[in-house]
């Protein structure tokens, strides 16, 4: 008998939404107040970015899409994307297996990922942008660790 995995089932639709509005992003640039923060695990072995902040932030970091990014490339297992630090652009790419939330802030939006879980790429999917993430007690964060059985 087959047994459905309900937690990568959502999972994958869970990042389908992220992957969707990073491509928006990508082709339309930002509208109104919308901007993102976006959490991820920089131990991911997919994950890369400057050496200096996998030494800052070993194990995970929040970063910000508002204003200053550039080169927003969305691909169906990651983005890509160029941020500023100290006035230095670096360039990052992001696993969307290595997530672990996206947050709107300007509509109180926001996703929690299980970053173990690993996105099967879909081949004909049109390339997308990436996003960043950051917390606020307010914002409604959707866990589904809480259905796992342990």
């Amino acid at each position: 008998m087959n047994s459905f995995k309900y937690d990568e089932l959502v999972q994958k639709a869970l990042i389908s939404v992220v992957k969707k509005v990073l491509e928006e992003v990508a082709l339309n640039g930002l509208s109104g107040e919308h901007h993102f923060y976006i959490r991820f695990r920089t131990d991911h072995p997919a994950t890369q970015i400057p050496a200096f902040l996998k030494e800052r932030h070993p194990e995970e970091i929040m970063i910000v899409i508002q204003y200053q990014f550039w080169n927003l490339k969305v691909f169906p297992d990651k983005f890509c994307v160029d941020l500023s630090f100290n006035g230095v652009q670096e360039n990052l790419s992001i696993p969307f297996s290595a997530l672990t939330a996206f947050v709107d802030p300007s509509v109180k939006f926001a996703l929690q990922f299980t970053p173990s879980f690993i996105v099967d790429p879909t081949p004909d999917e049109p390339k997308k942008e990436p996003v960043e993430n950051k917390f606020d007690k307010n914002e409604k964060i959707i866990s589904f660790d809480s259905f796992h059985k342990k």
